[in-house]
């Protein structure tokens, strides 16, 4: 059932509405077997749609799978998805940078409030994001290092490939997944794809994770099939690589694929002088995680992470 969270009047003549569909089997208590799945708090990300649309159709198919409540918000910031726009329109603010909210605030802060208050009581929230639309990324689960001995249990059973831990942007206290962490919440980041696209295989990984979570979970009762356990890694094994100068980058490996110390990640060229400003080279052993797609740089800006220290955690005493 399609619910109204909030709703409120714009000073621009628009009306700024967040909804959520409630999927439940009859007689479900909300208490430990309520899960929330969030998405679109940034407007420029869209593959938290495809996860959304998906997670509902699988149940609506099998719904006598279904064995608690599950609320899917696709759209947090509507406005910001209408015209693709990562910020809130007009105001240019991220709107995950605005959580736990303000009841008595401007409408944005309201919405905020009114969304965490919402949320507050389920047994975990999943909360969906794209990359930005300059790099790629692989499926991965997002966590603070705060939160991480309750998290990672979680986690495992996402189907991502990798779980960052400490990741800077996750740790920020005013994003959603911290407000519901501190709130006792437990809530996972998930990051994937590309900026304003949409990649169906990746959706389907997450998808896939997300209903082995829930069958772990004892919320669904459909057993899964082929899950992949992820990496785990801190900050410290995490190798940044940087442009050095200006100019277009092209890379020189694809993305998601291991490379070695010394092997060439890409080079940064000058088209008019035509000419090879620094070739870009690995550091160190790991997996490419995070890879530059809009060719064009400037100096500092983040052409590629690897995973280094790779450790799979697949013994029998985790499962």
């Amino acid at each position: 059932m399609v619910k109204t969270v909030f709703s409120i009047g714009l000073s621009t003549g628009e009306n700024l509405v967040i909804k959520k569909n409630r999927l439940e089997k009859e007689g479900a208590q909300e208490k430990g077997k309520r899960v929330a799945i969030v998405s679109g708090i940034h407007g420029d990300e869209l593959e938290g749609q495809y996860v959304c649309y998906e997670v509902i159709r699988r149940v609506k198919e099998k719904p006598e799978y279904l064995e608690g409540i599950l609320d899917v918000y696709p759209a947090l910031n509507p406005i910001g998805i209408t015209v693709a726009d990562r910020m809130i329109p007009k105001l240019e603010r991220d709107m995950n940078r605005m959580f736990p909210g303000n009841g008595q605030g401007a409408a944005f802060e309201r919405a905020a409030a009114a969304i965490i208050q919402d949320l507050e009581g389920a047994g975990l929230c999943i909360d969906v994001h794209a990359s930005s639309r300059f790099v790629k990324e692989i499926p991965q689960v997002r966590i603070c290092e705060e939160f991480a001995d309750r998290l990672i249990p979680y986690a495992r059973h996402m189907n991502v490939d990798m779980v960052w831990t400490n990741a800077t942007e996750t740790v920020h206290e005013s994003t959603l997944a911290h407000s519901m962490n501190v709130k006792g919440v437990p809530t996972l980041v998930v990051e994937m794809g590309l900026g304003m696209r949409i990649n169906r295989n990746y959706g389907k990984q997450v998808v896939d994770g997300i209903f082995s979570l829930l069958y772990e979970m004892g919320v669904w009762k459909g057993e899964p099939h082929g899950i992949q356990y992820p990496v785990l890694s801190t900050d410290g094994e995490v190798e940044f690589i940087r442009a050095e100068c200006s100019g277009m980058f092209i890379p020189a490996i694809e993305h998601s694929h291991f490379v070695k110390k010394g092997d060439k990640i890409g080079e940064i060229i000058t088209p008019i002088e035509g000419k090879t400003e620094k070739e870009i080279i690995a550091g160190k052993d790991g997996l490419v995680f995070t890879l530059r797609e809009y060719p064009m740089v400037s100096k500092g800006a983040l052409l590629a992470r690897i995973l280094t220290d790779i450790r799979t955690k697949r013994t029998e005493e985790e499962k």
